[in-house]
């Protein structure tokens, strides 16, 4: 039997006509009805197509007459052609897309993906030290961007749907950027011991920094050794070799920091093909991945398995295009659903948040997880972190001597911690009895770890049958590469990314090397899959499973570049250049979308050449003169620039927040978007631990004396004394080296 589509039911309205008309495409997966009233297709007819999947297109505009009974009927509305829509309907979401927002003074400049990326701070993470910044392939930050317009709008409908009050939200592509691509005051990676962006270096990465990309017999490899435990594994692979069998080498710092250990990985690898070493590494408990090309990605074994790919006719030629990447109980959510057209009734809540009231268990880990949990917690859910001392989450490492970071604190705000053992039966069965009470439980272990621990989806569901559990993982939980570690650096390089993201003049300059993707887009496509879930639940009263392949959704965000590759067509994309500005590395980003940008460009410069012209000129002056001429240009941030800039200002993008625990401000995100819901509140994020008692006595109505009893056997977790003192010392160290000063 066909499984229930969570949006079946929701009716949506897509009147966008530039690159954020896939924000739509999501919804249609998920079983939206989703009407297109836009009458050209964009210039390019492979990308516009694969944008459009899953949506009915109407052959007139949103000026049309018969476009009035589908705006009026329409639940959600997103739109970039200023609706003016006097008789919307109280319940209806208005998304309105624009690339800097409206009423601020960038609401006129102009944009490309290479803007958005300049100015998001990501432009300045891209490249090789010494060399010119790198523009990333395809339209990751249009594509990034739309995710979060895409949950923005689910998360409204929600509130809509409990409470009969819509919103009207104002969606800017550079906020959605910002947030939803690398954010610079966001969740970093295990592997920065969570240091804030803004303290990286202001040049690039040197080549081959941080996850080595590798030569091996038929191409190259990319390794990620993070923890003490891998790091065993492929010493014992290599054969145990006596010159890295000190135990220092368990630290991270001191494999990098070692001259002999890469070379002696590449002579081991140098004869192996890039399938024996992914076998090799499996086996040994090492993160690894082969680098495929963009044009392999369609035929992997593993993608073909599940499905991943679906065959499209698009001027006469067929190219294999993503196939949605959201599994929900146990089926693929295609976009090509039939639209039921029943109306889902409002009710009448006085909530001013979409998840007040709501109960979520957040076992996620690393940067999707905490971004899927957080997301919620922003908007009013009670999120509980689920953690282990024996099993810390890869974002406790900390260049602070406890489980605590900025990092971390921008990550897990708005959550509160609950220490258990999972691997005790007591453990267990309080972690069944919480899931009893819970509506959400979230996941992305490596897949079989929850059914190991005896807390597979059946049995969740047997505990709770209105519960929705979320899991995500690298590769998904079916088909060959299941069962391989994953974090962010091994898919980009499975699934063709990494290969891309090059100097067109050096094929070993591989420069994805400290750029976080798809991790926390990712996490918003496991959030947009748990807020379906919840209103299917709405109509049916029943739970129900998503599953989210990490993987997929880096294919889906490229599937224009993708099918254009895997059938030798040639590529398309902006003309878009990086040039350098007066000043210590200081750039700018310029697109020539037409001839008039071409001209607009040619008066500014007063006939001089662009190159000349700009390498005199001050970056941020140089953008302002091409933004009043209408060309989109735009100076390259660094992360630490953006609290200054004042369109972040302006738009009240970000916040300093104090943690009790952290001697310095957290800067984070202050909104989603512009729209009647508040700013997220400012709890701080916690230690491990540090509820316990609180949680188990709110949800479980445990008493103090049986809280007691099982902290004492190890199943109720508490934040520990040592862990108290290392706070103390370290910020009465940083208050008496601020005396000092």
């Amino acid at each position: 039997m066909a499984v229930d589509r969570p949006l079946t039911g929701v009716r949506v309205v897509d009147a966008v006509h530039g690159p954020l008309s896939v924000t739509t495409r999501y919804l249609a997966e998920l079983g939206a009805q989703v009407d297109r009233i836009v009458v050209a297709a964009a210039g390019d007819s492979l990308s516009d197509r694969i944008a459009n999947l899953g949506k009915t297109v109407h052959p007139f505009d949103h000026h049309a007459p018969q476009a009035a009974a589908l705006l009026a009927a329409a639940d959600i509305i997103v739109e970039d052609c200023g609706l003016q829509l006097s008789w919307r309907l109280p319940a209806q979401v208005i998304v309105s897309v624009s690339p800097f927002g409206h009423g601020n003074s960038f609401s006129g400049w102009q944009a490309s993906d290479a803007i958005l990326n300049a100015l998001s701070g990501e432009l300045s993470r891209s490249g090789i030290r010494g060399r010119e910044p790198l523009l990333p392939p395809g339209q990751l930050a249009w594509q990034c961007a739309a995710v979060q317009a895409a949950f923005l709008a689910l998360q409204s409908y929600f509130l809509a749907l409990r409470t009969g009050q819509g919103d009207r939200i104002d969606f800017a592509a550079l906020d959605g950027a910002v947030q939803a691509l690398d954010p610079g005051f966001g969740i970093g990676g295990s592997a920065t011991l969570g240091r804030p962006a803004h303290l990286l270096s202001r040049d690039r990465p040197a080549k081959g920094f941080q996850y080595p990309i590798i030569p091996c017999a038929d191409g190259h490899v990319r390794l990620c050794l993070l923890s003490a435990r891998q790091w065993q594994g492929m010493f014992r692979w290599m054969g145990e070799p006596p010159a890295f069998s000190d135990p220092s080498f368990n630290k991270t710092a001191v494999r990098y920091k070692s001259a002999d250990l890469l070379p002696a990985i590449a002579a081991f690898f140098a004869d192996k093909t890039r399938a024996e070493l992914e076998a090799g590494a499996i086996s040994h408990g090492v993160p690894l991945s082969g680098l495929s090309t963009l044009a392999e990605a369609p035929m992997l074994p593993h993608f073909v398995e599940r499905a991943s790919f679906r065959s499209e006719a698009v001027d006469g030629a067929t190219y294999p295009v993503p196939n949605g990447c959201i599994i929900v109980d146990g089926e693929r959510m295609t976009p090509d659903a039939d639209h039921a057209q029943a109306r889902l009734t409002t009710s009448a809540h006085h909530l001013s948040r979409p998840f007040e009231g709501l109960k979520v268990l957040d076992l996620g880990v690393i940067v999707v997880g905490a971004e899927t949990g957080r997301l919620l917690a922003d908007q009013g859910a009670d999120v509980v972190k689920v953690e282990s001392a024996a099993f810390p989450d890869g974002n406790r490492q900390s260049y602070l001597p406890y489980g605590l970071s900025a990092s971390f604190a921008a990550g897990h705000r708005n959550k509160r911690s609950v220490g258990l053992d999972l691997r005790d039966p007591d453990g267990k069965a309080l972690f069944l009895r919480l899931v009893g009470q819970a509506d959400v439980v979230l996941s992305n272990f490596k897949p079989g770890t929850m059914q190991s621990l005896g807390l597979g989806r059946d049995v969740l569901k047997a505990a709770n049958p209105r519960v929705i559990s979320v899991e995500s993982s690298a590769f998904g939980d079916s088909g060959p590469w299941s069962k391989r570690m994953g974090y962010g650096p091994l898919v980009r390089a499975a699934t063709g990314l990494t290969e891309a993201w090059r100097y067109a003049d050096d094929p070993e300059s591989f420069s994805d090397s400290i750029t976080i993707y798809p991790d926390h887009v990712a996490g918003r496509v496991g959030a947009i899959a748990a807020v379906a879930l919840l209103i299917r639940r709405e109509r049916t009263g029943q739970g129900g499973h998503a599953s989210i392949a990490q993987a997929e959704v880096m294919l889906a965000q490229f599937g224009a570049e993708i099918a254009r590759a895997s059938t030798g067509a040639p590529a398309q994309g902006e003309r878009s250049a990086v040039y350098r500005c007066s000043g210590d590395d200081e750039w700018i980003a310029v697109t020539m979308r037409t001839d008039a940008d071409s001209a607009a460009v040619a008066s500014v410069c007063e006939g001089q050449p662009l190159e000349e012209w700009l390498a005199c000129m001050d970056a941020d002056d140089a953008m302002r003169r091409l933004q009043a001429a209408g060309v989109p240009a735009a100076r390259m941030l660094r992360v630490g620039d953006l609290p200054a800039f004042d369109y972040v200002s302006e738009r009240r993008l970000l916040r300093c927040e104090h943690h009790p625990f952290l001697a310095d401000p957290v800067t984070a995100e202050a909104r989603q978007a512009h729209s009647r819901l508040p700013a997220a509140p400012m709890r701080s994020a916690p230690l491990m631990g540090e509820h316990s008692d609180e949680i188990l006595g709110q949800w479980l109505a445990l008493d103090p004396d049986t809280i007691d009893r099982l902290a004492v056997k190890g199943v109720i977790q508490r934040t520990s004394p040592d862990e108290r003192r290392a706070i103390e010392q370290t910020l009465a160290a940083s208050a008496s080296d601020r005396v000092g000063a």
